[in-house]
């Protein structure tokens, strides 16, 4: 490919594509199972966690099901599916432990910075949606992941529960609120600014201001071709494994590496919108992360929630998300983005999801011609006495959902986190968006036993070393749970459920 001819050529063991935390998370688990492995990162922007990472990009939520509704579906029966929130809860418990142990070993300090503990509560307005609370509620209690959930529609409770929620409210209004007080805000644009000084105290080659531009197969490994964006030179970096988590920007590079396993994908991108508080008696007032249900049409990332937010130790209020449009991938990238993604192959699969998914592209327009006081009534669903003047716009990250044919038919969107490897694992992408960050360290063990398989049974037992539920279900063992809780709660400094109401900054 003439793309590659005339540039300078480097060999390294593995390149990661992308500065966030996913890239961040694959780097530290490959050091810490096989020190001398040499590794490359290379990141666009001049510094790393600058897009979907960033703690301005992202809703910072603990993701573990305590509170988001959408992760626990309901049949035409009325029977409560909990199998996806148990999953995310499960997948959000081996992050605590990655990160502990990490702690534990000196290799990240001060989890202050990066997690704290905020309760997570699910917020519901009208008969038939309580009803569904309580039933979810039930449906969930026994499960040791989810002991301790409480629901009230008590109107003095609430008042204590969520204060700056419940002045104006209408007292007769039907509303109930389940609350979890093990639940987290997480600061992920600084968890990966660590993780990443940690991988170049390790040795690990990170390089800011450099652009992926193709990839193309070298043996049993990949050519990657790279621009030096201060000195406009390209260079060519072979690796035996590329894992490209690029952020929105994954597809196309995906798409460059021309595998059968990239052919039918396409992505949609979605851009979020939030309102944040600053002024200091409103915020003091609110302590929670409080989801809400998805209006008809909304994609999942698009729940309304009012969130505590801890970002490097401000304490604000953030609403949202409103959804908007742009053709770009990422905050940073190109108006050519979304054209420049389809192809002969996915043509058809991206068609058939424009006509598939009405309710979406309904949702999308009637969002992005919102004015400050139409997203203003939507924030008094929340907080009735809310006033535009305290409450101001924050654009965040862009984010792309995948569609791809399925057995659910031609062009179907993919509402996760998804993974693409090729067959013989030498190289793979992470596409798609929530819960993301929140399982990066579930999402790459996956990476891990799909393209390393040679290495795993020789590392097994070290990543049971880091994360003692590695192969188990905490939900299924409530020793395990109470003890590995334990730990994990005294290394990153989370307060026991009776120390939660206290919550200085």
């Amino acid at each position: 490919m003439s793309n590659f001819v005339n540039s300078n050529s480097t060999k390294t063991d593995v390149i990661l594509i992308g500065g966030g935390i996913m890239s961040a998370t694959l780097g530290v688990f490959l050091k810490e199972l096989k020190p001398d492995l040499n590794i490359k990162m290379f990141e666009q922007l001049p510094a790393p966690a600058l897009e979907s990472s960033n703690a301005w990009n992202n809703a910072g939520t603990g993701h573990s099901a305590l509170c988001e509704l959408n992760y626990t579906t309901e049949d035409a029966d009325g029977n409560i599916d909990i199998s996806k929130a148990m999953n995310i809860n499960e997948q959000f418990q081996l992050s605590k432990q990655f990160w502990a142990h990490l702690v534990k070993e000196g290799k990240l300090s001060h989890p202050e910075n990066f997690i704290r503990t905020v309760p997570h509560m699910s917020f519901v307005q009208g008969e038939e949606n309580i009803d569904f609370l309580k039933r979810r509620l039930a449906a969930l209690q026994d499960n040791p992941l989810f002991r301790g959930m409480e629901i009230t529609e008590d109107h003095d409770t609430l008042k204590q529960w969520v204060p700056v929620m419940m002045e104006g409210r209408d007292p007769s209004e039907k509303i109930a609120i389940t609350k979890m007080d093990s639940g987290t805000d997480i600061n992920f644009g600084r968890l990966t600014e660590e993780l990443f000084q940690l991988l170049e105290e390790q040795g690990v080659e990170l390089n800011y201001n450099h652009s992926v531009k193709d990839l193309k197969r070298d043996g049993r490994g990949w050519k990657v071709k790279v621009h030096n964006e201060e000195t406009g030179k390209n260079d060519t970096h072979t690796a035996r494994f590329v894992f490209i988590g690029a952020g929105g920007y994954s597809l196309p590079l995906l798409q460059k590496t021309n595998i059968p396993e990239s052919k039918h994908i396409g992505g949609f991108p979605v851009s979020g919108i939030f309102l944040v508080c600053n002024k200091e008696e409103i915020v003091e007032k609110h302590f929670a992360k409080v989801y809400g249900k998805a209006k008809v049409g909304a994609p999942p990332m698009s729940v309304p929630h009012l969130d505590t937010r801890y970002i490097d130790g401000k304490q604000s209020l953030l609403f949202g998300p409103y959804a908007g449009f742009s053709p770009k991938f990422l905050k940073e990238g190109s108006y050519f983005d979304l054209f420049g993604s389809v192809k002969p192959n996915n043509l058809f699969t991206m068609l058939s999801a424009g006509a598939k998914e009405m309710k979406l592209t309904q949702y999308l327009i009637s969002q992005v011609i919102q004015s400050h006081e139409d997203r203003m009534e939507e924030l008094r669903e929340f907080v009735p006495n809310a006033n535009a003047d305290d409450w101001e716009v924050v654009v965040a990250g862009q984010r792309v959902q995948v569609i791809k044919d399925t057995e659910q038919g031609r062009g179907t969107l993919q509402l996760g986190t998804e993974v693409i490897t090729s067959e013989d694992g030498t190289v793979s992408a992470l596409l798609g968006a929530s819960p993301g960050a929140s399982t990066a360290v579930h999402v790459m063990l996956n990476v891990l036993s799909r393209c390393f398989k040679d290495d795993m049974p020789e590392w097994e037992p070290k990543i049971k070393a880091m994360i003692p539920s590695y192969g188990q279900q905490l939900g299924d063992n409530e020793e395990l749970f109470r003890q590995v809780n334990e730990e994990v709660s005294e290394a990153l400094n989370l307060v026991k459920k009776s120390e939660a109401v206290s919550h200085e900054v």
